[in-house]
């Protein structure tokens, strides 16, 4: 069976098709998969599981409709929607994983993650994420009113944004030793993850053996999966329906 691997959908009300054909991917080819693992950014943003509009709602019925046909779910958080916790989980039925995991496909154990604490180079952005996922700044930031905590969050993604549009490209994308250094010390030669929006496949050496970095695609202009069978993995786009 496959196992199916996607990230990056970023989710919204102001973004119907991104949310459509993830809700027909659910309910056709995720049925059917051994796993699906979702490595963040699932929603554009998220200020905490009180904060539930009609298009989230929506959002976990059909993850909930997926985890109940007996696909296992398994979510990681992303730079966007890190305050998801335990209500979005219990009802919709994802477990949700550590950043990064070690999980066993295709016959070898394989390093999952977001990707965000990878781009190492950007130090401005890793100070932030330093601050914002710490658990005691978001025990504090849930007891804020939600219309505050919405507030921030807004400030946060455009100042996020407006930061991105100066930085350069190679600041943007994950640090190269960065890599070879989780991966030596995960004792692994694979990993996946998301993030940087650019979908590819590298194959390089790492002290002598063959090792291997995914990088999912996001879901803009149409779905990125990775779909990962006896045959091996591969990089695959779901177009979106008009």
């Amino acid at each position: 069976m496959t196992s199916l691997f996607i990230s990056d959908l970023h989710l919204h009300p102001d973004r119907p098709a991104a949310t459509s054909a993830f809700k027909n991917f659910l309910a056709t080819e995720a049925r059917d998969a051994k796993v699906l693992y979702i490595l963040g950014d699932l929603f554009e943003a998220w200020f905490g599981d009180d904060n539930l509009c009609a298009h989230d709602r929506d959002v976990i019925s059909a993850l909930a409709e997926l985890t109940q046909s007996g696909t296992p779910c398994f979510f990681m958080h992303g730079n966007r929607d890190f305050m998801i916790g335990p209500q979005f989980a219990a009802e919709s039925g994802v477990d949700i994983l550590y950043d990064p995991t070690l999980i066993y496909v295709g016959g070898e154990s394989v390093l999952i993650s977001h990707g965000d604490f990878l781009c190492t180079d950007d130090v401005s952005y890793q100070r932030y994420r330093k601050i914002v996922r710490n658990p005691v700044l978001q025990r504090l930031a849930m007891a804020m009113p939600l219309q505050f905590r919405a507030w921030i969050g807004t400030i946060i993604r455009r100042k996020s944004i407006a930061s991105a549009d100066y930085k350069r490209p190679e600041i943007l994308d994950v640090n190269e030793d960065a890599v070879r250094l989780t991966l030596r010390n995960y004792g692994v030669e694979k990993m996946i993850h998301g993030h940087t929006h650019r979908p590819a496949i590298h194959e390089f050496d790492m002290n002598g053996r063959a090792a291997q970095r995914i990088v999912l695609g996001d879901w803009y202009d149409h779905g990125s999966v990775l779909a990962w069978d006896d045959a091996g993995p591969k990089l695959e786009t779901r177009a979106f329906s008009i």
